[in-house]
């Protein structure tokens, strides 16, 4: 069985700290996917993988990074129509742990 083509498009965010924010702007309802490197590859081979997001059907949309690590986002239309325009930017990024002396 031959695999699937896939459409989507593709965001490398690079290494992102844990609790940065990000904004996603889309033309139409499209998947949102915000995936560790890991799992960005297993998509991209079509395997199972796993995400944070899902159907986004109102824009702009936030985002927060949930853990330090190298993040991908994809946009794809799997089960709707049409292509989706989209852009991504870093709206907050997450500061430098802060460590309190001890007393």
């Amino acid at each position: 069985m031959a695999k699937q083509a896939l459409n989507y498009t593709h965001y490398d965010l690079k290494a992102q700290r844990a609790g940065t924010r990000i904004e996603i702007t889309l033309s139409a309802v499209a998947n949102v996917r915000l995936m560790t490197d890991v799992n960005f590859t297993r998509y991209t081979e079509t395997l199972k993988h796993q995400f944070f997001g899902g159907v986004a059907r109102k824009s702009p949309l936030r985002m927060t990074i949930p853990e330090t690590a190298h993040w991908h986002l994809v946009i794809d239309t799997e089960g709707h129509h049409g292509l989706a325009d989209s852009s991504v930017r870093v709206i907050e990024s997450a500061g430098q742990p802060r460590f309190q002396p001890a007393s």
